[in-house]
């Protein structure tokens, strides 16, 4: 590691002006390298001057070391100036410690509590970590337990066992650690100061050929000061050892020992951790470089091959990427599909899929790659009309906040809290934007996590898969279930709709619940040992601002216009249209700026659109006319419930692989079709089930939008939460808890509501209605 990233990562963060401005003093020498170079080559034009060049520097070296070494002062000025202070302050409290020691052995036993304390009692109550053994040992104190008693030595405050002798020596003890811990924190400040000076002189010797070094460092610390502050680390070693330690000097270093590494720990964690977010994120400045990142460890290859370049180590990633090529290949060159177009489509299908479910290259690089394969392939015959509406953003945090914080703290219940929310929010602003807003809202808690735990991961899945649920649940909830209304010949009121979807949606929410508790085991700590508990989640009380207002009005008026959307047809054409509502509204008032929109997750809309694109490919080739008549003939001669249970696996499968909203666009026609040669013409059911488990289809990163953002969620450091096995060991099942959910209880609640609403419509000027609602529910 860099100098300069280690002092960043060891300073102490409110000290951080005051360290020595290594990055700056290393500008300046390089400056000064190019003037003196530039003089050398004005004075030396011969080669020769190149290998005398220490020799004839030397003049050189001289004005050099006159401007640096000024430099050099007043960063020595500063560092000391600095250091007086904080000495003068430390060995002052030290002073007042010990007397106050000496006040207490004074007293004795026969001492009060102390009056004017109360001050620091509150202030090392947040300094030091609250040890667990407190109560345990007040309600222990003055038994006659002869545990750890030494008769040979005499009570005093020091080694008696009332509470009142109790709590004198946790009030010393505290004290004590704080300021042994400041003391070692000054004592490192002169150490990586002492290490800056070594290190920059060094440099500039190096470039400058200078000598500088060996007769400017014994300036920097003197060797008293050095001293004075060994000297006071171990009086404090002493007085823990008297008054903590019971008078093993041993016992007493190593726990002061382990107070400091565990402060040290949490400084550098939070520093490295604020540091390192920022660089990701791209909010430090672009030429200053952090050093301090992540490294990985690369991947270990399963064999190695000789190359002319050298011996080439054969991963599992490379193993997979040579894969999806020799079965691109192949199936390029056999005659899988009877059409051209089709067969070539095929091929990147299945392509496609292996590189999305491998991950050999990125996931977004496979997207991208889809319109190249699908153009270069002419599998594409002609132009296709495609619309999409844009997913609004708004501020509902403060409401959900307000609904997560009865969830409390066992990770259980707020897994479930939050899986609710996540169903509940897609419902109303879309399964598009429903996960990234509680992706933003379980930031706190992910960061207060121990490392390596499961609940992290099993939470950022829960809120997809729950995410991909509540894409059932309303009409308007996701694209899919828009093209289903605009198959059916008379489309579905809402009413019908959340009579169906929500039942179905609520059991398929706790059976994932459950799979992810099985699977997962979230309370259970990264060591085995304990349990986790979560931060609990605070309802804010601030009040709602105008631009709050303003957000929620326009959502509110965007979701009512898409409640009415077929009632104005003719005024608004299509309901992507109403989507450019909130657009404008947002990005006209300034609640959204250009900023906002360059940091959108472009990653994700490029893996969206890959499956949008292999989804156009599909149906251009001619690969979807092909798969209708394979199904047609497949459930020609069968009944009903027999046909939807041969439908939904199909309609899983592909949902699966390819996005959910192309999934409908490919298969709402197709079960229109099949439902036309069935008796009773059930067009409706079957499109609406075909809908449901377009929904339903979340066993892999590429399954819907959900998936998607989920699969990009990193950490601080840049690590992803979730991996493909994470998406396959539980999205599969939980695609077929969900598909079994819609194919039973779905099917049954469709049949009864088909009954009801035809018992209760009357008999004349409804026909038209009460058939078509016989058609989608009961298919006679």
């Amino acid at each position: 590691m860099k100098f300069s990233s280690a002092l960043k990562f060891n300073a102490v963060s409110e000290w951080w002006e005051e360290y020595i401005s290594y990055d700056n003093l290393k500008k300046y020498i390089y400056q000064l390298e190019k003037q003196q170079q530039q003089s050398l080559t004005t004075h030396f034009h011969d080669l020769e001057s190149n290998e005398r060049t220490s020799l004839v520097g030397r003049p050189s070296d001289r004005a050099t070391d006159s401007i640096f070494i000024p430099l050099l002062d007043k960063e020595l000025e500063k560092i000391t100036l600095f250091y007086e202070n904080q000495e003068k302050e430390l060995f002052e409290e030290l002073q007042e410690l010990e007397a106050l020691i000496q006040k207490q052995e004074d007293l004795g036993l026969e001492g009060d509590h102390y009056a004017d304390d109360g001050e620091y009692d509150e202030e090392d109550d947040e300094s030091i970590s609250r040890s667990p053994e407190r109560q345990r040992r007040r309600r222990l104190s003055g038994s006659t337990s002869n545990h750890n008693r030494n008769t040979s030595i005499p009570e005093n405050i020091w080694t008696a066992r009332t509470n009142y002798a109790y709590d004198t020596r946790l009030l010393f003890k505290r004290r004590i650690t704080n300021l042994y811990i400041a003391f070692t924190s000054i004592r490192s400040y002169v150490e990586v100061n002492y290490s800056g000076f070594r290190k920059i002189l060094k440099k500039y010797d190096k470039v400058t050929y200078s000598e500088l070094k060996d007769h400017y460092l014994h300036d920097v610390v003197e060797a008293d000061s050095k001293d004075r502050l060994n000297g006071a680390v171990d009086q404090l070693v002493d007085l823990y050892t008297k008054c903590v330690a019971r008078g093993n000097r041993s016992l007493a270093k190593q726990q002061l020992k382990l107070h400091q590494r565990e402060n040290i720990a949490w400084e550098r964690d939070t520093v490295w951790r604020q540091m390192i977010g920022r660089e990701r994120r791209g909010e430090g400045p672009a030429s200053s470089s952090l050093g301090a990142t992540l490294v990985k460890e690369p991947e270990l290859g399963l064999f190695s091959v000789p190359t002319p370049f050298g011996r080439l180590a054969i991963t599992r990633r490379i193993v997979y990427l040579i894969i999806a090529l020799v079965v691109f290949v192949v199936l390029l060159n056999v005659q899988v599909v009877e059409d051209g177009e089709a067969n070539r489509c095929f091929a990147v299908l299945v392509f496609c899929t292996i590189l999305w479910a491998t991950e050999p290259i990125p996931l977004f690089v496979t997207s991208i790659l889809v319109p190249l394969l699908l153009v270069c392939l002419k599998v594409v015959r002609g132009p296709d009309d495609e619309h999409m509406s844009a997913p609004n953003r708004y501020q509902t945090a403060i409401l959900i906040t307000r609904v997560l914080s009865f969830a409390g703290t066992k990770p259980s219940t707020v897994l479930l809290a939050f899986m609710c929310v996540s169903c509940f929010a897609s419902m109303w602003i879309s399964n598009v934007a429903a996960p990234t807003l509680c992706f933003t809202l379980i930031r706190p808690i992910l960061r207060t996590l121990p490392p390596k735990t499961s609940f992290a991961p099993a939470l950022i899945l829960g809120i997809a898969l729950a995410a991909n649920i509540g894409g059932q649940s309303s009409p308007i909830s996701s694209p899919q279930n828009l093209i289903a209304l605009d198959n059916m010949d008379v489309p579905l009121d809402w009413g019908s709709w959340f009579a169906v979807a929500l039942p179905v949606s609520a059991i398929s929410i706790l059976l994932i619940w459950g799979l992810l508790l099985a699977s997962y085991r979230p309370s259970r700590s990264p060591d085995g040992e304990s349990e986790i508990e979560i931060r609990p989640i605070r309802a804010t009380k601030e009040p709602f601002t105008y631009q709050q207002y303003w957000v929620s009005f326009v959502c509110l008026a965007t979701i009512a216009l898409w409640c009415i959307a077929h009632s104005i047809d003719e005024y608004i054409g299509d309901m992507g249209v109403i989507a450019i509502i909130p657009i404008i509204a947002f990005f006209s008032t300034g609640i959204l700026k250009k900023d906002d929109f360059e940091q959108f997750a472009w990653t994700i809309v490029f893996l969206a659109m890959g499956g949008i694109a292999l989804g156009k490919g599909v149906t251009s080739s001619g690969l979807l006319d092909i798969m209708g008549e394979l199904i047609r003939d497949l459930v020609q001669d069968f009944e009903l419930y027999s046909v939807v249970l041969i439908l939904s696996p199909i309609v899983l499968i592909i949902s699966t692989f390819i996005s959910h909203t192309i999934a409908s666009v490919l298969l709402a026609p197709i079960a229109k079709q099949v439902a036309s040669h069935l008796e009773g013409n059930p067009q409706n059911l079957l499109i609406f089930v075909t809908a449901l488990i377009c929904s339903a289809g979340m066993g892999m990163p590429v399954s819907g939008f959900p998936n998607q953002t989920a699969a990009t969620q990193e950490d601080d450091l840049g690590e992803l939460y979730l991996s493909n096995i994470d998406f396959l060991k539980n999205g599969i099942p939980a695609s077929i808890f969900a598909t079994l959910v819609v194919a039973t209880v779905g099917y049954l609640l469709m049949r009864a509501i088909g009954r009801a609403l035809a018992w209760r419509a009357p008999a004349a000027g409804y026909y038209s209605y009460l058939s078509e609602t016989k058609y989608f529910i009961t298919g006679q």
